[in-house]
């Protein structure tokens, strides 16, 4: 993969490649760097407590970002089994007169068939599922919801009960094994030295752990086309709810360790799934206004050799408006075009491998607009600022400073998410409890004083 390509997926905001970095790559090691830091005093401890931070983080990490894929898969084999194809949106269920629906995707693709004998075959599958789909509409219903269940309650499940529970059978195994290990030396000071350490620091820092666990048309036919970006925000938003719900209480009946989780779920979730997209809107604004570039296209476009010449010979072809059947009648159309590839590249629209839209598919046409504009306006401006000579040296400074706010956009959000928060999180825990302790810590020593 070319740096070009690496770049481009992690500047993709509406796929989870910039999740992976900053979770994976950032997030993660920085919290186990930390947490061997805060615990270094004592070697037991700080082997201990990165131990279960490793364990934690990339289980969840793992489960979080690999468990709803795999569950889709599961999910749409046994739909399949049933005669049904999970590829049929609900969306299409509501018709818009003149752009996309049941009845008149049927209607299109059925033309468009009659014109493409090569693609006959696979249109005419395609407008099957969807008919299939159309005619059991409940049942189809069911399935999908079904599955958009399972992809988040199973990882809310695993993430939020079972994976700390084995996590810290883990640690009170090896516990238990240095307990028997000192004991066998006979020696009293070191003795007191352990029973301290597991009625104090270490059942402190267990209970720390419980409570930082992280991982990062109709109601149901929005909730059945989730993206995979979306059910992990969805998982997130199921985990910091129970998280809540099951904070430990103090012995005034205090709710400072909810409050406390509440403010930093809430951090975490706004940092990972809405400050990037900010981010971005902010860094382009910024370079057209110092710049007078504009970089809204992706890096793999900005280096397509092919796109800027057509550019700079006017052979560019793209919808004549950003009306939903001007947009429509191009694609299906003009499927070879360069519009439609990276559209389908970019997930605008979804292609068959036959060079047909997909009819079972249901179209954003708000994003595909967007996206026409753009293009419409970089061609114009790379032309304006040179003319044709000058396109390719515009295209080349525009990659450029769209790499660098990527890269920039990545650095800041991460920065965020890895310091950032934790330092608002311990100030505003200050504020409100007066204390620079774990609040979950302090109810729990509350209640066992009782």
């Amino acid at each position: 993969m070319t740096l070009t390509r690496i770049i481009s997926a992690i500047g993709n905001n509406s796929s989870i490649y910039p999740l992976l970095v900053r979770d994976c790559g950032i997030e993660v090691p920085s919290k186990v760097y930390l947490t061997y830091k805060q615990n270094e005093d004592d070697p037991t401890v700080a082997k201990l407590a990165t131990r279960e931070r490793l364990l934690d983080e990339y289980t969840t990490s793992a489960v979080w970002l690999g468990g709803i894929p795999l569950i889709d898969w599961a999910a749409n084999k046994l739909i399949k089994k049933f005669g049904y194809n999970p590829k049929v949106n609900l969306k299409l269920f509501k018709e818009e007169k003149g752009v996309q629906g049941v009845n008149e995707n049927i209607a299109r693709f059925k033309n468009i068939a009659d014109k493409n004998p090569k693609a006959r075959l696979a249109i005419e599958k395609a407008l099957a599922d969807l008919k299939k789909a159309a005619s059991n509409k409940k049942v189809y219903e069911k399935m999908l919801a079904a599955k958009f269940i399972a992809a988040t309650a199973i990882p809310i499940a695993f993430i939020g009960f079972i994976l700390p529970k084995m996590i810290f059978a883990s640690s009170a195994a090896k516990i238990a094994k240095l307990k028997s290990q000192r004991k066998k030396q006979n020696s009293q000071q070191n003795t007191m030295a352990f029973e301290g350490l597991k009625s104090d620091t270490f059942a402190g820092m267990s209970l720390k752990k419980q409570k930082d666990v992280s991982f990062g048309g109709n109601f149901i036919s929005n909730l059945a086309n989730f993206s995979t970006l979306e059910k992990m925000e969805t998982i997130d938003g199921g985990y910091a709810i129970g998280r809540v719900l099951t904070a430990r209480k103090g012995a005034d009946g205090n709710r400072n360790e909810a409050i406390d989780i509440g403010f930093k779920m809430a951090g975490m979730m706004y940092l990972n799934y809405v400050a990037p997209k900010q981010i971005e809107k902010i860094l382009n604004k910024a370079t057209m206004k110092a710049f007078k570039l504009d970089v809204k296209l992706d890096p793999l476009m900005l280096a397509d050799k092919e796109f800027l010449k057509q550019i700079k010979e006017g052979t560019l072809e793209l919808p004549k408006t950003a009306r939903p059947q001007d947009m429509l009648d191009y694609i299906d159309n003009n499927p070879e075009s360069l519009f439609v590839k990276y559209a389908n590249k970019f997930e605008k629209i979804t292609m068959l491998k036959e060079g047909v839209r997909d009819p079972r598919a249901y179209v954003n046409m708000k994003k595909l607009a967007e996206f026409r504009n753009d293009i419409e306006a970089f061609a114009k401006n790379a032309l304006s600022d040179g003319g044709a000579a000058m396109v390719e040296k515009f295209a080349k400074r525009a990659k450029f400073v769209k790499s660098v706010n990527i890269l920039a956009n990545v650095g800041l959000s991460s920065f965020l998410l890895a310091y950032g928060l934790p330092k608002a999180q311990f100030a505003f825990r200050k504020l409100v409890t007066g204390s620079d302790l774990e609040p979950g810590i302090v109810n729990a020593e509350q209640q066992a004083e009782r």
